[in-house]
């Protein structure tokens, strides 16, 4: 009912403005965006926008939980890590984007932003649920004489599942946007910015509400798959998030 309010609101407004240069009807959105979907064109942009920027993502994830990890057990590496990654978040994405364009190729500029953007959110969350874990829990660990490997499985992963849920679910957003502004300024042919960048420049703005209406879909899809697969993680040992 949401959607149907706000997509009448827009077919109001797009009647009443009666300028589809500057406001195209939902129904020309839907038509472009059916027209766009028959080719194969439109399925290789999304594929190689996805494909980059999951692996960015992918590579970030891995990245902070290993510095997480590393931080938590040896806390001189924790004070290293603290100021880069402090600068990574507190940095507009944009400046980053303007220094990797000197730095990269524009194809990898994507997957570059994507990892920079995820490092420092999954970094931070998941040394927080390390720290949060049971101190009672530990000491009878100890007492016990339980290896590394059951502490860290049965106590570390418990409490830090529900901080790596949240890290995965913001970062996961983060990440789609910032690969997407990456591409609309380095314009790598090919890629879902790169087709947003040319429907701005020729003024085809049926186009450009479609390839929104494109990142939005495929954004609520990745976040869907990405609590669809934390729910099966979180049935392993370690309890519910």
């Amino acid at each position: 009912m949401a959607a149907a309010f706000w997509l009448l609101l827009w077919h109001l407004a797009a009647s009443r403005l009666a300028l589809p240069l500057l406001l195209p009807s939902p129904a020309a959105v839907l038509c472009r965006l059916g027209e766009l979907a028959v080719t194969g064109a439109f399925w290789q942009t999304i594929a190689y926008s996805l494909l980059r920027i999951l692996a960015g993502f992918g590579l970030g994830l891995v990245c902070g939980c290993l510095l997480a990890l590393l931080a938590f057990f040896c806390r001189p590496a924790e004070a290293l890590c603290r100021v880069p990654l402090g600068i990574i978040k507190s940095t507009p994405v944009a400046s980053f984007i303007i220094l990797a364009l000197v730095w990269l190729p524009s194809p990898s500029l994507s997957l570059f932003i994507s990892f920079l953007m995820v490092l420092p959110l999954v970094y931070e969350n998941l040394f927080q649920g390390l720290c949060s874990a049971d101190p009672q829990l530990l000491q009878m660990a100890r007492v016990f004489r339980l290896s590394k490997g059951s502490v860290l499985r049965h106590i570390y992963w418990p409490a830090a599942l529900p901080y790596f849920a949240a890290a995965v679910r913001s970062s996961l957003g983060f990440a789609w946007k910032s690969g997407i502004a990456g591409e609309v300024l380095a314009i790598p042919a090919g890629a879902i910015g790169t087709q947003l960048y040319n429907a701005k420049v020729y003024l085809e703005t049926p186009d450009l509400f479609a390839w929104t209406a494109v990142i939005v879909l495929l954004s609520y899809l990745l976040e869907k798959g990405a609590l669809l697969l934390l729910g099966r993680v979180s049935q392993r040992p370690g309890g519910p998030l």
